[in-house]
């Protein structure tokens, strides 16, 4: 399977809406697809507030199929064992309300869908934690899925190879908050905060966040555990226990796969498109719809411009501190994409 050149397509952007009007922000701000999700637990961004009733999907997708935009509903989450009616039921709902496509990370709701609408098209979500061709494409030959989202743990190298060896589209996450304890799923917050963030929206729960000041610095901590301490004017990130600093031997330093820092592959694009990624995701359903527009607005003109002058293209100042404003700690990374290891 030959690479394409970075002229040859242009890669779907897929911008966040937890609300109608960060929809509305996307779609204005040139985003090709918006993914959203239904209120409850169906999706991996269950908060108060956000998400959408039938009224508000009817209106979204009329909004966003009315100016070219696909919708794509997130139904991402695990199902309970002791009932799995609400997967079943929001797989009829979003087929009903005009999705184009499902999101989806559990086995037995991809196979209600294949075997109820096999017309609909299939995405398999991040939480599948595919990060082989080989899974992809056994999601692919059981289920029919049609696009891969991958697990942002992979080098850039590991990313070629998963598109060299599937026929499946492969969607990327380009900007955004990191999640890397097996993208969502983590142990670690359910034990301390007696949450799953699978079905509750977030591995670190507003209510069990407290800042602490203290003559050492300032304290972050989830429900009592001490996460982080910061010195005075040191960046802070919002507190998830992947993105703690640690005590080993002598050095007190970062030793998960990731400082508190945002995602931000801009410089990285040329490279995606050559390569053969089909879409890039923002992440942020949690966030406010202006920095939804903000975050769309770059990239947008960032894959116009890479796409018009592939080999003259460089990231502008400008974009970067755009997305400096809104990402995490005001501080971007390349994340597993540069990293060395395998």
């Amino acid at each position: 399977m030959s690479s394409p050149t970075p002229s040859s397509f242009a890669p779907e952007l897929v911008c966040p809406a937890g609300s109608l009007r960060a929809l509305q922000a996307a779609v204005d701000a040139g985003a090709d697809a918006v993914y959203m999700g239904l209120k409850g637990g169906t999706n991996a961004r269950n908060f108060a507030g956000l998400n959408f009733d039938d009224a508000q999907v009817r209106e979204g997708v009329a909004y966003a199929h009315a100016r070219g935009a696909q919708v794509l509903m997130a139904l991402n989450t695990f199902a309970d064992a002791r009932d799995t009616s609400p997967w079943r039921s929001a797989v009829d709902r979003a087929a009903a309300l005009g999705a184009d496509a499902l999101i989806v990370a559990d086995s037995a709701v991809m196979a209600y869908c294949r075997d109820h609408h096999p017309a609909l098209r299939l995405h398999l979500s991040v939480q599948a934690s595919a990060t082989s061709h080989a899974a992809i494409e056994f999601y692919r030959r059981r289920y029919g899925i049609r696009r891969a989202v991958l697990p942002r743990v992979l080098t850039l190298q590991q990313v070629g190879q998963v598109i060299q060896g599937t026929e499946v589209d492969i969607e990327v996450f380009g900007f955004g908050s990191l999640c890397v304890m097996v993208e969502g799923r983590c142990a670690l917050s359910s034990y301390a905060t007696g949450e799953a963030p699978n079905t509750n929206g977030v591995c670190s729960p507003p209510k069990a966040v407290r800042w602490v000041e203290t003559p050492q610095g300032r304290e972050s901590r989830l429900n009592g555990v001490l996460i982080d301490r910061y010195a005075p004017g040191e960046n802070a990130g919002y507190p998830t226990l992947c993105k703690g600093r640690f005590d080993v031997g002598d050095e007190h330093d970062y030793y998960a796969i990731e400082e508190p820092t945002s995602l931000n592959t801009l410089e990285l694009l040329p490279q995606l498109l050559k390569m053969g990624v089909k879409a890039i995701k923002i992440e942020g359903r949690q966030r406010s719809p202006a920095y939804v527009g903000q975050v769309t607005k770059v990239w947008r003109e960032a894959i116009d411009h890479c796409l018009a002058n592939p080999h003259r293209y460089t990231p502008k100042p400008a974009w970067m501190g755009s997305l400096d404003q809104v990402a995490e700690g005001q501080q971007h990374t390349l994340g597993a994409y540069h990293r060395p290891w395998k």
